[in-house]
């Protein structure tokens, strides 16, 4: 988490240290008291801040789409043992990217046909050519994936390159796309490795408590303090009292007192806790970087790394996250890397580059959106209130998601596994009370809407208010059916109802299943709901979360009553 103030003390120092940061500031105006780019402090001027993240221009001038091919592994990772592989592609008709693309194809001899299929092969980079996979995808089709076999391969470290080839039926418009895939040695018993899902953007676990296998998580917890003690007890009893015995939160990310050989990380290990290992005061010295990854790698209970917070509020070089995170991989490709991102849209592509897992955090509850405790407005060009181009309420952990959902769209690239990161706090003189447990509810349970993988609020300790609410949340969501139908897919679809623009609605399918998320973001209860649902279900199976009396009567679910700021999940059999 942010903040501009610098310690009181040898006010040259911090002079000289502000000004050689400020060297390798990114945007306008660097040496000037800025956030997001923009300047923050009364008497100077506002300013284009730059680095926004724009629609781009048609790839052809009269708006006909190309084909866009990507493809990519469907785990981040395999480890020797596993026996199977899968591609995950995408042939979508793009505005944007990709090659030219016609609705024909012909031999020259015969009448042209339409293009609606891709026949394509999957081959490795070297010399050997070998075919991995030789099938077909339907034209502005994705998310289709195919397996090849692993047994083929030899655990290394170094990934293996891999080239897509297709083309038409005919073979008169061709299309290439590159793509690698790592496959690792096993990890060591006492170890663990964490996947990313490529296709439903959530993550998979594996230790000796998973009994080897490979299992799915949705981390949910805070970033932690803890008081520092060598002491085993105290640090079992910090475990046990922060997880709730293992029925509340399952992970953390170590702030202060997380010492990297205190005996806290062997609680962990020895629990169901997972942690993310805290790299933002060190991940821009790679050799500090390298020497803590090294020591903490090990631990059987660490699941992923997180390097930068809000490098771009910072305005730090663009080059460092990726650094830090190419020296990552290469030190431990088991675990994937996070970075925090706080503003709006300032560089987004590059300050994203360097992520595997990317969290956000807005944080909305109690501020002033106009004006700062600068003394200056906030708003495109100036100011900063807390929560970048913020409207304030809970609705803006949907907004940010949205708008980072579209980033990468414009980017072209394929989207980040995303963590949520809500508020938990108040102070500062830019928040001026915590969320209630309504609003946490709300900000999580609208970001799970956009399929968000991992939930983490600043800071713990919180109040007991806010920590009872985000365990009671944690026990339902980290588990199944509910955590399985949120990394099972992604978010199936939306469902409006009329003249409720702060109801927000998401489903997901599993099988013979649905599960419908509703979000009333609003501050006033709604009497009566009614919903449509989307497919043909046969009746209510579950109310996992929210504890309503909901009905279902001829495709529609209904409730006498939405509470405000509140969630509900109902899973229905479909017929």
């Amino acid at each position: 988490m942010k903040r501009h103030t610098l310690v009181s003390g040898n006010l040259i120092l911090a002079a000289s240290l502000a000004c050689a940061q400020s060297q390798n500031e990114t945007g306008e105006h660097p040496g000037w008291p800025r956030w997001c780019g923009k300047v923050y402090e009364s008497g100077y001027p506002s300013f284009e801040p730059g680095g926004h993240t724009t629609e781009p221009a048609l790839i052809n001038a009269d708006g006909s789409p190309n084909l866009y091919v990507q493809f990519k592994p469907r785990h981040s990772i395999y480890l020797a043992g596993e026996t199977t592989g899968s591609f995950v592609i995408n042939a979508a008709l793009s505005p944007w990217y990709g090659e030219p693309w016609t609705n024909s194809t012909s031999d020259g001899k015969s009448a042209p046909e339409p293009f609606t299929v891709l026949f394509f092969s999957i081959s490795l980079a070297s010399d050997e050519g070998e075919v991995l996979v030789e099938s077909s995808i339907p034209v502005n089709s994705t998310g289709a994936f195919f397996n090849f076999d692993l047994s083929y391969f030899k655990p290394r470290s170094d990934p293996y390159e891999v080239i897509l080839s297709g083309s038409s039926q005919f073979s008169d418009q061709n299309y290439t796309a590159k793509s690698e895939f790592r496959f690792l040695p096993d990890i060591a018993p006492d170890g663990s490795a964490t996947k990313i899902d490529n296709l439903n953007g959530g993550l998979l676990f594996k230790n000796a408590q998973t009994g080897g296998e490979f299992v799915p998580l949705l981390p949910y917890g805070y970033y932690g303090l803890y008081n520092g003690s060598n002491s085993t007890s105290e640090s079992d009893e910090f475990v046990s009292q922060y997880s709730s015995d293992g029925s509340g939160l399952n992970g953390i990310i170590s702030l202060a007192g997380f010492a990297d050989t205190n005996p806290v990380y062997d609680s962990m290990d020895a629990s169901t806790m997972r942690f993310m290992f805290d790299l933002r005061g060190s991940f821009m010295n790679l050799t500090e970087v390298t020497q803590r990854v090294n020591t903490i790698k090990h631990h059987s209970s660490l699941f992923a790394y997180w390097t930068a917070d809000e490098p771009d509020g910072w305005q730090y070089p663009f080059s460092v996250t990726p650094a830090a995170q190419q020296l990552i991989h290469q030190l431990d490709p088991y675990h994937p890397v996070a970075v925090t991102l706080n503003c709006q849209d300032y560089y987004f592509g590059e300050y994203s580059a360097g992520a595997d897992i990317l969290m956000e955090d807005p944080y909305p509850i109690g501020i002033n959106s106009t004006f700062s405790k600068w003394g200056t407005a906030c708003n495109a060009t100036l100011g900063d209130c807390g929560c970048d181009n913020c409207l304030g309420g809970p609705q803006e952990a949907a907004r940010r998601l949205d708008y980072l959902l579209q980033y990468e769209k414009w980017l072209g690239r394929w989207p980040l596994p995303k963590f949520h990161n809500p508020q938990a706090f108040h102070g500062e003189d830019y928040w001026a009370r915590d969320p209630t447990p309504g609003e946490a509810f709300v900000m999580n349970g609208l970001a799970f809407n956009r399929g968000v993988a991992g939930i983490f609020a600043w800071t713990w300790p919180s109040s007991d208010e806010l920590f009872d609410a985000h365990s009671e949340m944690a026990g339902v969501f980290t588990t199944g059916p509910v955590r399985d139908f949120l990394l099972g897919e992604r978010p199936a679809g939306s469902i409006e109802v009329a003249g409720q623009e702060l109801v927000d609605i998401a489903y997901w399918v599993q099988e013979d299943q649905m599960m419908v998320s509703v979000v009333n973001a609003g501050y006033d209860d709604l009497s009566p709901l009614s919903i449509t649902v989307p497919l043909p279900a046969a009746g209510i199976e579950d109310v996992p979360f929210g504890g309503l009396s909901w009905q279902l009567t001829g495709g529609q679910l209904e409730v006498d009553i939405l509470p405000a700021t509140s969630v509900s999940l109902v899973i229905l059999d479909i017929e």
